[in-house]
């Protein structure tokens, strides 16, 4: 359960992480697990140890759009302003690739911020990085054809998993993008004969 991450993000309060390690609850899941999905109430606070997770918010009619990753060290910012205000969940938090969460009660949180203000500084900092996120899907979505959105979503993949052979489904990257499967096959064949991936089953490889 000990993270190198959560030990240098709070390193200057030992005590904090203490605190965090004592009330949370850790569990293990597998890639593709949901732990948080739309309209559920949230009773805790899901933090990365170990792997990755990826938000996302679903239509109506099934449509996925990834929102963020989340890595070891860091948590859902959603997550956060949902249980603080005792709200329902707005987005769905999915395994990306096999990870270890601590699970933080939320009653907790709003006493962590009251006694230690790097807390507070640990929440305003991840609050930050996920609006310029989301500014950054704003702008891709407004912006970008397809074809580049789909190779920025496989660099982030790759800098995510660290490795530039990606485990991954047309189907996965076309949900991730809110886009149709068969537009995504024929741009990832365009960028195949273009000599920037290679293809395989269930696998793509950045070159």
């Amino acid at each position: 359960m000990d993270s190198p991450e959560l030990k240098q993000e709070f390193q200057s309060t030992p005590e904090l992480l203490e605190k965090l390690y004592k009330y949370s609850v850790s569990k293990e899941y597998q890639a593709g697990d949901v732990i948080v999905d739309e309209n559920s109430s949230i009773r805790a606070i899901p933090i990365v140890t170990k792997g990755a997770m990826k938000v996302v918010r679903t239509e109506e009619d099934g449509r996925e759009i990834l929102l963020y990753y989340i890595k070891a060290g860091e948590s859902c910012i959603m997550s956060f302003l949902g249980g603080m205000h005792n709200e329902t969940s707005k987005v769905k938090a999915e395994i990306e690739e096999d990870a270890e969460i601590l699970f933080l009660p939320v009653t907790k949180v709003s006493e962590f911020i009251k006694e230690h203000p790097e807390w507070l500084d640990y929440i305003f900092k991840l609050y930050h990085k996920r609006f310029e996120e989301l500014l950054g899907i704003i702008n891709e979505i407004a912006f970008k054809k397809v074809d580049e959105r789909l190779l920025n979503l496989l660099e982030k993949k790759a800098e995510l998993t660290q490795s530039n052979t990606l485990n991954v489904t047309h189907e996965q990257l076309a949900n991730e993008l809110g886009t149709a499967r068969v537009v995504v096959s024929r741009l990832l064949k365009q960028l195949e004969e273009n000599g920037e991936v290679q293809l395989g089953r269930n696998k793509i490889t950045l070159l």
